[in-house]
């Protein structure tokens, strides 16, 4: 994401600490009314990682080579380095790294399609996305997509799409490309570009002659798009925006008559294709809720009704901004989501004085057959969030293939992974050691970009600043129920 914790003024009235999870990853859609509650305002919640024996990996060892802290037993290796590592061309590795996938190869290679969080003019990146001849929308812009093969002893990258802007959090789809999203409302005339910002476009990490003459899925609306996941059985796509003034909101795409997705599908929609949506919650008693942040309990339940947006392509008005009070449910930074058990999980980042509650993150799932709105995961707003057991900011996710999430973490203090079992218990998987600040202010850039390989042996992810992505293996395993 581009906004952080550390761009917001404004300090918290709540004192709760610690992170509250609730239900089994598998169980949680099916059983929502059976989920344990914590109250977010309490000071006795149990803190992220800590006292929980035998939950996780143990932990987390300091690295001698200070990039990435981890557990004993597990090892990293570094795929990607901006400014250091190179494209098959000979350009360097762009920076920023942002949402990830990863993507069965040929020969037991895995392919990653990597986003570089890049806004604006070229001129301000020392590592933009180079402009490959046929793969760049507008050549004004910074950002794109860049794949990367690995393989046991070898790595290649090269770009999947360049000319775009600010991509960030994306997401896959059932039959194998990669959706990149810009999180910007950028227009033509405006910070230099010279076309329409704030799409989302379509990379096929398999096939680079799919990706020549990139084109927006302007169906999908324009917006300060974030993350984005399709429902393999009905086909929508589900969207979250990351914006504030007024705060953004979750969006269903649900495709026209007679469509089928695949590879190239989208390219063949009309730009108004289809019916986009925002979403409109009400709790058990019915009552319209106006903002995500009033649920201050894990379990809480909402229903949900779709209102259609009048102008998708925001034309001359912001979609967030055109519904009246009322009519559509909000909520504050709405970040990575991930398609799984049967629905989509979905990221609130944290809230702040452009919320009615404040918080430092939550994690709701969205079950499509109820209609459904559960919240799993909710952070009290941490007194001192620098300590492998204190998590905030929730970012990117994914759904572990050994049971439960997997967390990136961008929010205050240390940066983490952290990870949470069926049973609802967290724990710490990995920290960033790479100081990007001095020795008396130090800082650690966010971790993004969390996914497993696909036959889950390893664990991907990124360090955004100064734009690493990492490999981890070890000795992964089910998580028991505790």
């Amino acid at each position: 994401m581009s906004l952080t914790r550390r761009d917001v003024a404004g300090k918290s009235a709540i004192t709760g600490a610690g992170v509250a999870l609730a239900g089994s990853v598998g169980v949680l859609a099916t059983a929502p009314n059976t989920l344990a509650a914590a109250d977010i305002e309490s000071t006795e919640a149990e803190p992220a990682h800590g006292g929980h024996h035998g939950v996780g990996y143990g932990p987390l060892i300091p690295d001698p080579n200070g990039i990435l802290a981890l557990p004993a037993g597990f090892t990293y290796r570094i795929i990607t380095y901006s400014g250091r590592t190179k494209l098959e061309p000979g350009e360097f590795t762009p920076s920023h790294h942002d949402g990830t996938a990863a993507f069965a190869g040929p020969r037991g290679a895995t392919l990653l399609v990597n986003n570089h969080e890049l806004k604006g003019p070229r001129s301000a990146w020392r590592y933009p996305v180079p402009l490959t001849e046929g793969l760049v929308y507008d050549p004004a812009a910074s950002g794109g997509c860049t794949v990367v093969e690995v393989r046991r002893d070898q790595v290649a990258e090269w770009v999947g799409i360049a000319g775009t802007s600010t991509n960030c959090a994306g997401g896959s789809t059932p039959w194998g490309t990669w959706l990149t999203c810009e999180e910007t409302e950028d227009r033509a005339g405006q910070n230099g570009m010279t076309k329409d910002h704030g799409y989302v476009f379509e990379v096929d990490p398999a096939d680079r002659r799919a990706n020549l003459d990139p084109r927006p899925v302007k169906a999908l609306g324009r917006y300060a798009h974030e993350a984005v996941v399709i429902d393999p059985r009905r086909g929508h796509a589900y969207l979250t925006e990351d914006a504030a003034g007024p705060n953004g909101l979750l969006y269903r795409w649900t495709p026209p008559e007679g469509f089928r997705h695949g590879r190239g599908r989208f390219r063949t929609l009309a730009d108004d294709a289809g019916v986009l949506q925002a979403f409109k919650c009400c709790d058990s008693g019915g009552k319209f809720v106006d903002d995500l942040s009033r649920a201050t309990k894990t379990g809480t339940v909402y229903g949900v009704d779709w209102v259609d947006v009048p102008d998708p392509d925001a034309q001359t008005v912001a979609v967030r901004k055109q519904f009246t009070d009322g009519q559509v449910t909000r909520a504050r930074k709405l970040e990575g989501m991930w398609w799984g058990d049967g629905g989509a999980y979905v990221v609130s980042s944290y809230a702040r004085v452009e919320s009615p509650v404040q918080h430092d993150g939550q994690v709701w799932f969205y079950d499509p057959r109820r209609r459904t709105l559960t919240l799993k995961v909710l952070l009290g707003v941490h007194r001192d969030p620098s300590g492998d057991g204190d998590s905030d900011g929730p970012d990117n996710i994914t759904v572990s293939p050994y049971g439960g999430l997997v967390v990136a973490e961008d929010g205050e203090g240390g940066q983490h992974l952290f990870g949470a079992t069926e049973s609802g218990r967290t724990y710490p998987i990995a920290r960033n050691e790479l100081n990007i600040g001095t020795e008396d202010e130090p800082e650690y850039g966010e971790f993004t970009g969390v996914t497993f390989s696909p036959d889950g042996t390893t664990l991907f992810v990124n360090i955004q600043t100064p734009g690493i992505m990492l490999a981890v293996t070890g000795p992964w395993m089910r998580r028991k129920r505790a």
